[in-house]
């Protein structure tokens, strides 16, 4: 059984910063390419920003230059620092990990519970 915990958000004011935090947990053989992910009341989730097993980042154009993404190997964890943050911003954060459970397995799809960002003054 694997687990994604996110954690970190909360309310701030337009312009301050948030810090996200995912951790993985169970049996977990690897991890490929991690992400971020939100959803905003009545749209679709989107992608916020990836990151593959070797660092390499992927931003959307929308949280380029103020978001910015990091991840630990050793802890089975992933960071998402949010600056500069606006209203658009507001949605419930998901943490998404591909993660092998045994040589034998594929690579699988798993999803954090979310957590809420609310940009408001």
């Amino acid at each position: 059984q694997v687990q994604l915990v996110e954690s970190g958000g909360g309310l701030v004011q337009p312009g301050g910063s948030l810090r996200l935090s995912c951790a993985a947990s169970g049996t977990i053989v690897s991890i490929n390419a991690m992400g971020w992910y939100r959803q905003a009341p009545g749209k679709e989730r989107e992608l916020v920003v990836s990151i593959t097993s070797d660092g390499s980042p992927n931003y959307a154009d929308s949280v380029k230059g103020r978001f910015t993404i990091s991840r630990d190997a050793t802890k089975n964890s992933m960071y998402l620092q949010m600056r500069s943050l606006k209203p658009e911003d507001t949605a419930v954060y998901y943490c998404n990990a591909r993660i092998r459970t045994s040589w034998t397995s594929r690579v699988k799809d798993y999803w954090g519970q979310g957590t809420q960002v609310t940009v408001s003054s």
